[in-house]
C-alpha cells in the first residue's frame, strides 16, 4: 500500500478520528459529502484549505480500511452470529 501521508491520526485531534493533515477535517466528513452526491469540486469548495490529493487520499484510506474488515457471511442454515445477539447464543444453539 502506498503511504497516505496526508491522513493523520492524533488522539488530541477530533477524538483520534482520521483527519486530513491534522486540520480537524475528518475523513468521514469528506466521505459523507461524496456519498451524498457531492463532487470533489464541491468538497473543495466547502473546504478551501483542502487539495485534490487530500480528497483522493481520504478515499484511498477508506478503501484500505474497508478491505481490512472481516465480514461474517450467514451460513446456509441460518446459524450465524449477529451483533445484537448475546455472545455465542444462536451460533452454538444455546
Amino acid at each position: 500500500m502506498e503511504k497516505l501521508s496526508r491522513i493523520t491520526i492524533n488522539p488530541n485531534v477530533c477524538l483520534g478520528q482520521p483527519t486530513v493533515r491534522g486540520m480537524r477535517i475528518t475523513v468521514s466528513v469528506i466521505l459523507k459529502m461524496l456519498a451524498s452526491g457531492k463532487s470533489i469540486f464541491e468538497v473543495l469548495e466547502a473546504y478551501p484549505e483542502l487539495e485534490v490529493e487530500d480528497v483522493q487520499q481520504a478515499i484511498k484510506y477508506a478503501a484500505w480500511v474497508v478491505s481490512d474488515q472481516i465480514q461474517m457471511m450467514p451460513a446456509a442454515s441460518g446459524n450465524y452470529w449477529h451483533e445484537s445477539d448475546p455472545p455465542y447464543s444462536n451460533f452454538y444453539g444455546f
